[in-house]
């Protein structure tokens, strides 16, 4: 089996977590899945941070990561490090955060999962522009490219990255996008389009997002993952990912019976849904500038 080396050996963090590999192999997939946790996999290190190896992870002096405690606030998390049916069938919510390339087994079990009933968060950058104390190269890394073209397309996506900088774009840059009452911070995102034929997904934002329903669960699917930048939070990140959150998991927490939907496409005069417009901060470590 695959198994993602991005930030440390896999099996040193399932000797750690608190959803052991054997736990996870023995899980019925009868069980009934819990309301009450988040399954969370990727290489943004949001549960363990980033950890320069076993020994600072064990003495617990990885810098942590901020968004953690934003899940955490909603529900427990439960690290995995692969996409079996039995490691996911204990969970109804999943984030997924920029996760490495998933193989044919994981493919179709994160597919048949929400098809049954399962809610996912999908954080799919076509290019990370985030710090890292990892110089490039580095797989503890956050992964520089996400790598899921089969299983987007099964959902009738596809992500496209257009940059018309001609070369001159500052991979620094922040832009935030309104979206509803909340902002999300984005640099150099990419664009969601839906496949011919395909009526599974509506796309916000002119594709910056999709939101699927595919069976019977739910899809969000963002195309950046700026938001999740391991040296911020940016400006507004945490509210604009708490926002996230409660669409795709409305059941969770103080939300739980609110909400039983995502909100659906506005959609302008054209067809199209409508255009937001962007921001753009020019230094990154400019957090404290305004948004729209």
């Amino acid at each position: 089996m695959l198994r993602s080396n991005k930030a440390l050996c896999g099996a040193m963090l399932l000797a750690l977590s608190t959803v052991p590999a054997a736990a996870q192999d023995q899980a019925s997939p009868q069980e009934v899945p819990s309301p009450h946790t988040i399954g969370l996999m990727g290489t943004v290190p949001i549960y363990w941070g980033e950890a320069a190896g076993f020994e600072e992870l064990i003495a617990g002096n990885a810098p942590p990561h901020w968004a953690r405690k934003v899940l955490e606030r909603r529900a427990a998390i439960a690290p995995l490090d692969y996409l079996s049916e039995a490691a996911l069938s204990p969970h109804r919510h999943l984030l997924l955060a920029q996760p490495r390339g998933l193989n044919g087994e994981e493919n179709v079990a994160l597919d048949a999962w929400v098809r049954g009933g399962g809610r996912l968060l999908l954080f799919a950058d076509p290019w990370m522009t985030g710090e890292s104390r990892f110089h490039v190269g580095d797989r503890r890394r956050p992964q520089d490219i996400a790598l899921l073209s089969p299983i987007l397309a099964r959902w009738g996506l596809e992500m496209r990255l257009e940059d018309n900088s001609g070369g001159d774009h500052d991979h620094s840059e922040v832009e935030y996008v309104r979206h509803g009452d909340q902002v999300l911070p984005t640099s150099l995102a990419g664009q969601f389009v839906i496949l011919p034929e395909s009526e599974l997904c509506t796309l916000l934002l002119d594709g910056l997002l999709a939101h699927c329903r595919i069976g019977e669960g739910e899809v969000l699917v963002m195309a950046d993952a700026a938001i999740l930048d391991v040296a911020g939070p940016y400006l507004h990140a945490e509210a604009g990912l708490e926002s996230l959150l409660t669409q795709i998991f409305p059941q969770i927490g103080e939300n739980a019976g609110n909400r039983e939907d995502l909100p659906q496409a506005r959609v302008g005069s054209d067809g199209n849904p409508p255009s937001f417009p962007l921001v753009s901060v020019a230094n990154h470590h400019a957090r404290g500038a305004n948004p729209p």
